[in-house]
């Protein structure tokens, strides 16, 4: 991403994160590059989401369908957040999750699982609607101050590929305004089951083939 010499030798990133952003200045927007390890997970992520959608009873019942994802990450680098779209029976469902290569204090009822990652080992994986800082990621976002991050998959310390989007996500200002003064103050409403038009305030939009929804909103 943007600021570098394309011909400038790259390093992979750390081993303790699951996904370390490159943050580049555009007009004061964050705009985070997401590296990706390719790596085998056991139990997979569609495993484990669907294990614990079981247990939800928002989520209802059949099999379950992804229908794509997308990303935000920590501006500090240490959590990785991406969030599933998908389809169990007749509803159409988002699961926001959080990596990290620790558990989060005080979040055990939050918790998805933990899977096992060939490079980085144990990585706790969190509700994302319950973490700070995958909130923080959605509320600057509805706030026009970060955008959903580009994909970059490694292996072995090299650049593979530039992965391309499978969901794009864009900002509505919505009825209440342009997302400056109170609306900053305003609740990141981030929901699991999708469908609804929220009011008012910023909202995100995601698209994915010719399909969309609102996912998330300031309220």
């Amino acid at each position: 991403m943007g600021g570098r010499d394309p011909a400038a030798p790259r390093t992979a990133p750390p081993r303790d994160r699951d996904a370390r952003p490159a943050l580049r200045p555009r007009c004061r927007i964050l705009v985070p590059m997401a590296i990706i390890y390719k790596a085998t997970l056991t139990p997979s992520k569609p495993e484990l989401i669907s294990s614990w959608l079981d247990r939800r009873p928002w989520a209802g019942q059949g099999p379950d369908e992804v229908l794509g994802a997308y990303r935000f990450d920590d501006p500090e680098g240490e959590v990785g957040v991406e969030v599933f779209l998908l389809r169990r029976g007749d509803r159409l469902l988002q699961v926001p999750l959080t990596y990290r290569g620790a558990p989060l204090p005080g979040h055990d009822d939050h918790l998805v699982g933990t899977t096992e990652h060939s490079v980085l080992g144990t990585r706790w994986v969190y509700d994302g609607t319950e973490d700070e800082v995958a909130l923080a990621c959605f509320r600057r976002a509805l706030t026009g101050e970060q955008e959903q991050a580009e994909l970059e998959i490694w292996e072995d310390g090299r650049l593979l590929e530039r992965r391309p989007q499978q969901v794009l996500i864009s900002r509505e200002s919505g009825s209440g305004g342009d997302g400056t003064g109170p609306a900053r103050e305003g609740r990141v409403l981030l929901p699991h089951v999708l469908g609804g038009e929220p009011e008012g305030r910023p909202r995100l939009l995601a698209r994915w083939g010719d399909e969309q929804a609102v996912v998330a909103a300031l309220v």
